[in-house]
């Protein structure tokens, strides 16, 4: 199966099992906008709980607060908003698209990444095992001409977003032979800059003064509350602060399905420490950030990092934690180091000391800021493509989502073999011992298979069986999902099998 063939599943069995849903569909849908199923919200928020619990609860000096999504319009004249949040936009004169010239650029040079792979693979299988990667990837002209290629572009995309030369960004694209995706031509206009915030007025008189932004990101809630937090919290540097929320951006290019949308949810901790110090907090974040993802039973192979290009203005060092989707790798997490910038512009534009006293020191100053942002949709989206699998039984075909059992939307469906004999009841009388610890699911139409079935798709841990030997014994047939292997258990220790196994604590446990 391609790996194209593979999204259109994947997207297709969003919608089919109840995760996700074009936001307003009976209306035709509204573009780069989705809405999350009865089976979708709780896989989100169990997503957001994990993120939540293991900044919060892992870490003493991490407090988290909800900011309001309306801020002051000051807020984002000294974050730089105003003036500076835009991304460089190239349109196809044949297909009338408009695309992100970063990311026609970056999308090239995975193509190129995938060709040296190609190459590597090739020469493994030739020479067994005496092969050295490494070696083979700094001494093979072939590979060294396209890691070039890749350098190059690297090197003219920063230079030309670091000095605002658009024309330089078109020149590559042109060079590079790069061709729409839709039309493959290569007739394209000049690079432009474009503005992503939404802006509303905060009463019905439409002046200056009165205008609003949607939040383009969470983290400026944080700042402006630096004080607030520090002084009620009496916290003592190095601390953090988290928040989960909404923020909205004007994608002029949206697609991917929920990769990139126009409203959207992130998670976020800014970590306030001491000048000098930011690179060490830098590192300690990097790697536990990652360790964090691969908890949730994500192979290693399927991450890697990718250093900035292009640092933002406040920024002296950055990296993206990617994901590869079937689309190729991409970025679901930043760990950006952002010096004392966001806490300094707020000073200056609001007239407030927003420093801390070390009282080691004695001497106040402004704290310097190491930020990790996970966008909640796109961790959403690869929890589901690392999950989905087809496997053949028995000559059918099986989907199953194989979620980590403390993400899993239901934990347990219980199932009387037949809707007779007093099984519904004592189906029942399961369900009635368990829901209030977990999300269970109870049904008895169709087959004991097509149910069975139905609990893979959506990534159900485990199915409870009631059959006629459990009036008897007190006992049910529980079956593992992954496995498909069915053990016989009584009644009275559902409770405590659920709990070991779907607890969040099961994967928290794995970042101690």
């Amino acid at each position: 199966m391609s790996d194209a063939a593979l999204f259109d599943k994947i997207i297709s069995h969003c919608k089919e099992y109840g995760f996700v849903f074009p936001s307003s569909d009976i209306y035709g849908g509204l573009a780069a906008v989705y809405d999350y199923g009865q089976n979708g919200a709780p896989l989100r928020n169990n997503l957001r709980q994990y993120w939540w619990q293991s900044m919060t609860q892992l870490h003493a000096n991490i407090v988290g607060i909800d900011a309001a999504i309306f801020m002051h319009p000051k807020t984002w004249k000294a974050s730089g908003h105003v003036d500076g949040f835009n991304d460089p936009m190239i349109d196809n004169k044949d297909s009338k698209k408009r695309y992100r010239a970063d990311v026609l650029i970056e999308d090239h040079q995975e193509k190129i990444r995938q060709k040296i792979e190609k190459e590597i693979d090739k020469a493994a299988k030739r020479f067994g095992e005496t092969f050295d990667a490494d070696m083979y990837r700094s001494t093979n002209p072939r590979v060294m001409a396209y890691q070039a290629q890749i350098d190059h572009c690297d090197a003219v995309l920063k230079e030309g977003l670091e000095t605002g030369n658009l024309g330089m960004i078109k020149e590559l694209i042109e060079s590079e032979g790069i061709v729409c995706p839709i039309s493959g031509s290569k007739n394209w206009t000049e690079v432009r800059q474009f503005n992503l915030m939404y802006s509303t007025q905060m009463s019905a008189v439409e002046s200056g003064e009165d205008q609003l932004y949607l939040r383009p990101e969470t983290a400026q809630g944080i700042f402006v509350n630096f004080l607030n937090v520090q002084k009620t919290g009496r916290m003592k540097l190095p601390f953090g602060i988290a928040q989960t929320g909404k923020a909205f951006r004007n994608e002029i290019v949206a697609r991917q399905f929920i990769m990139r949308m126009k409203e959207f949810e992130q998670m976020e901790m800014q970590f306030f420490c001491q000048p000098g110090t930011e690179m060490q907090w830098y590192n300690y974040w990097k790697e536990l950030r990652l360790k964090w993802h691969m908890a949730m039973g994500i192979p290693a192979s399927s991450y890697r990092y990718h250093d900035h290009v292009k640092l933002a203005h406040y920024a002296n060092a950055a990296v993206d934690i990617e994901f590869d989707f079937p689309f190729g790798f991409k970025e679901v997490e930043g760990i950006h180091s952002r010096t004392d910038f966001d806490l300094g512009r707020h000073e200056e534009f609001s007239g407030k000391k927003l420093r801390y006293f070390d009282p080691e020191k004695n001497e106040s100053y402004v704290p310097y800021v190491v930020e990790t942002s996970i966008g909640l949709d796109r961790l959403f989206l690869l929890t589901l493509c690392n999950a989905y699998c087809e496997e053949e039984i028995d000559g059918d075909t099986r989907v199953v989502l194989k979620l980590h059992p403390a993400l899993a939307p239901v934990k347990a469906a219980i199932l009387p073999l037949v809707k007779k004999d007093e099984l519904p009841e004592l189906a029942e009388e399961i369900y009635q011992k368990l829901r209030l610890d977990f999300p269970c699911y109870i049904e008895d139409k169709d087959s004991i298979g097509k149910r069975y079935r139905r609990m893979d798709a959506i990534g159900t841990p485990f199915c409870i069986t009631v059959d006629h030997d459990s009036l008897n014994d007190r006992s049910v047939t529980l079956r593992y999902r992954d496995s498909m292997k069915q053990e016989r258990v009584s009644i009275d220790s559902l409770h405590s099998l659920l709990s070991q196994a779907t607890a969040m604590s099961s994967l928290l446990k794995e970042l101690i």
